[in-house]
């Protein structure tokens, strides 16, 4: 992905955290910000040394970067978004994490938008 998707900068994701628009599941937890400063999403990952070993994390943080294009491919919404990976989701594998991303994702937008 460009690095016009990523979000970098601490104050950035401050932000996306102290909206307060959260959901939060047993694999992770999502917070979302509606951005009108660009035309299109951004987002930041993170995960945590519970995860796992060095190997194990690049391999959650590949995967959740690939859903995120693969959502966004499909629906350009100009949302900033912070992951939080739980140790839990080494348990999933790819076709699980996409299923509760995706429905994550969709309920997290709606309320986004309401507000």
């Amino acid at each position: 992905m460009k690095k016009e998707f990523r979000i970098k900068k601490n104050k950035e994701i401050g932000n996306v955290l102290n909206n307060k628009i959260s959901i939060n599941n047993e694999y992770f937890r999502l917070f979302i910000l509606k951005n009108s400063e660009t035309s299109h999403f951004r987002y930041a990952i993170s995960v945590g040394k519970k995860i796992g070993n060095a190997v194990v994390r690049n391999k959650v943080k590949r995967r959740l970067r690939s859903l995120f294009l693969e959502y966004f491919k499909k629906i350009n919404k100009n949302f900033d978004f912070f992951l939080i990976a739980k140790p839990k989701i080494n348990d999933l594998n790819y076709q699980e994490l996409m299923e509760i991303f995706f429905k994550s994702i969709n309920k997290i937008i709606t309320k986004g938008e309401k507000q």
